[in-house]
């Protein structure tokens, strides 16, 4: 039921599945209306993951600068206090700045954020330690706001084993659970850092499609754990998901900055474009809205700590950043590349945003 729904929903248009947007036609009735610009500044632009540890002055600058109409902010996990401590001083946050953000909770708070021009904030976790041994946590984490939750980070925790665990196990029975009452509420499941069994589970017991919403294509990054499978990124086109082609640099080959470039990072879309199909790719950066370099990363305050956090698989790399992606702006570098590339706005917009609206659309 679930394939002939996503059938269906395809063979709407934008217009049909988004009533409200407020989206020019001649941006999809002529696939090169406007010069490149132009078009960036009319798109919807959504990242698959901001980390806003640090939030302050020049976050909000580069936020301007960015283009941005969205973004998923990855919050603290620890705990459940200190999830839902979090999620309320980012309520707090975005209704202290009215003119800038808005709280997303559904596709139509992004195409409300482009319309009233602020950036729209999906909350959400890179872990489910917050939900502890408590089905109902996930209720109270909903409730403050939560829309989505990634099921593992690296290790493993009650739900099943991270991509860096020695084990390969898989969903346990509580994990499956914690699945079920996510699609019940409404809620994103994600899988970018968990093992592969996990993300296979995942996808297999999810009723609604997975985010896989900041990861890259292990069939161009051989043997990285954070990497996904043409496999699994078919699988989880079939059910309706996307993926976000993260911009972190070292994740996207092994020699950054030799024969690993902002090219490989075009690849990694392409090559996700190629297997899992045209709306199911998007983008994510995984760093400060503001770049890397210019949120203060050093190598004695990023590069070495992140030696001990992380098993040597994990293959961190200093500088860690690709220089076109950690700007502000990296999105229009994008859709820049793309088009050089040959591609055409309508499907430059679907990677750029449109992708990710349409998955909010049927999940959320």
């Amino acid at each position: 039921m679930a394939i002939k729904r996503r059938k269906f929903l395809k063979s709407l248009s934008l217009g049909t599945l988004f009533p409200i947007a407020n989206i020019g036609p001649s941006l999809f009735s002529n696939p090169n209306p406007i010069g490149l610009k132009e078009f960036y500044k009319k798109s919807i632009i959504i990242d698959g993951l901001i980390i806003p540890r640090g939030w302050n002055e020049d976050s909000y600058n580069a936020l301007d600068d960015s283009g941005y109409t969205g973004f998923s902010a990855s919050l603290p996990s620890k705990n459940f206090k200190i999830a839902m401590s979090s999620l309320l001083k980012w309520e707090t946050k975005i209704k202290s700045n009215p003119n800038k953000l808005l709280l997303a909770k559904g596709s139509n708070d992004f195409y409300s954020a482009k319309e009233e021009g602020k950036t729209g904030v999906l909350l959400g976790f890179q872990n489910a330690t917050m939900i502890e041994n408590s089905i109902e946590n996930i209720e109270s984490l909903y409730k403050a706001g939560t829309r989505w939750i990634q099921l593992t980070y690296n290790q493993r925790n009650l739900l099943g084993d991270g991509c860096t665990e020695r084990t390969n196990s898989g969903l346990s029975d509580f994990g499956i659970e914690v699945v079920k009452k996510m699609n019940n509420l409404g809620i994103m499941v994600d899988v970018s850092h968990c093992g592969r069994k996990t993300t296979d589970d995942a996808i297999k017991y999810s009723e609604k499609g997975v985010s896989i919403n900041h990861s890259m294509c292990e069939n161009l990054y051989k043997n990285h754990p954070r990497a996904k499978t043409d496999k699994q990124l078919k699988s989880m086109s079939e059910k309706g998901g996307v993926i976000g082609i993260i911009c972190l640099g070292y994740m996207i080959g092994p020699n950054l900055g030799v024969d690993t470039t902002f090219q490989t990072y075009l690849d990694h879309i392409e090559h996700a474009i190629n297997v899992a199909g045209i709306e199911h790719v998007g983008v994510a950066a995984d760093f400060a809205i503001q770049g890397i370099k210019a949120s203060g990363a050093t190598k004695e305050n990023w590069y070495l700590p992140r030696l001990k956090i992380f098993k040597p698989s994990y293959k961190v790399q200093w500088p860690p950043w690709i220089p076109e992606l950690d700007v502000p702006n990296r999105y229009l570098n994008v859709a820049e590349g793309l088009k050089k590339r040959g591609y055409k706005f309508n499907d430059i917009e679907k990677i750029l945003g449109l992708n990710w609206l349409r998955y909010y659309k049927e999940v959320l």
